[in-house]
């Protein structure tokens, strides 16, 4: 689709699988499983890792980059992680760019799912996968990765974001504002600290990529809230805040990890919010 200057496309990078119950939280199991998918024999429920990209005259501009393939193979087992079909590389073929093309990276935040593909094995040595590209995190966010809780310490892997930082191409955003012309960061707080929502809008049309807020579809409900959230009251409340504004204003959200609904619609119902019109960018 095209919103101002830029022409978005969904870049998929690979699959993967997590545990249902840490997925939603306090929501019962037959209730998920109706809502999203009922889990493997390991109670593991399909997911993806969607990213977008951003494409004008001058740029091409990824937001977040998945799992990325570096991961050993124990680890891959344990998420069924599966590049396969979907992969960074797949994508960029498809797209008929390279990765040396790819002028800037947003990562919304430094967990695996979002930020493995920041870096890659090369020689034995990991690099940053895009060369030329310039990479955005919020500043808090980034102190938060290299000092987490116990929580959530094992979602970060520095070998995502060190060989960046080594090589002088990561530059930090502090707060809410644009990144670059159109395209705005809103730090949220209840996942991780200083995830970054990522809009982007002209005067008609406003595309959300709200990450691990609302990382699929069936997570749209106040209560569909992660186990994996460090602060899951503060998610209920940064819900509470955008969901009526995402319905009132009709903007198009693009769910990262939903394997079966790429985009659509919060629309707001006697029982509460809900995706209304489902939708394929």
């Amino acid at each position: 689709m095209q919103i101002g200057q830029y022409k978005i496309d969904i870049f998929e990078t690979g699959d993967f699988a997590l545990d249902g119950g840490a997925m939603f939280g306090v929501v019962p199991k037959p209730l998920w499983s109706k809502s999203y998918h009922a889990g493997d024999e390991l109670n593991r429920i399909a997911m993806t890792a969607r990213c977008l990209l951003i494409r004008s005259a001058e740029r091409n501009i990824l937001v977040d980059t998945g799992c990325g393939d570096k991961m050993h193979p124990k680890m891959r087992s344990i998420y069924d992680l599966d590049n396969s079909i979907k992969s960074i590389d797949l994508s960029l073929v498809n797209y008929g760019i390279a990765a040396d093309d790819i002028t800037d990276v947003i990562l919304t935040h430094l967990h695996f799912d979002h930020a493995g593909g920041a870096t890659v094995m090369r020689n034995g040595e990991t690099v940053p996968t895009f060369p030329n590209a310039k990479y955005y995190v919020q500043k808090k966010h980034f102190e938060w990765a290299n000092a987490p809780s116990e929580k959530d310490r094992a979602s970060f892997m520095p070998e995502n974001w060190m060989p960046i930082v080594n090589a002088g191409m990561m530059e930090f955003t502090d707060g809410p504002g644009e990144i670059l012309n159109g395209i705005n960061a809103v730090p949220l707080n209840g996942h991780t600290p200083a995830m970054q929502m990522i809009t982007v809008s002209d005067e008609q049309t406003t595309l959300a990529f709200p990450a691990d807020l609302l990382p699929t579809a069936a997570h749209i409900p106040l209560p569909y809230i992660m186990g994996y959230d460090n602060y899951p009251l503060t998610t209920l409340e940064e819900k509470k805040i955008f969901l009526p504004q995402m319905a009132e204003e009709g903007w198009l959200i693009v769910f990262e990890h939903d394997r079966f609904t790429i985009a659509g619609k919060v629309v707001a119902g006697e029982k509460g919010f809900s995706c209304g019109e489902k939708t394929i960018i």
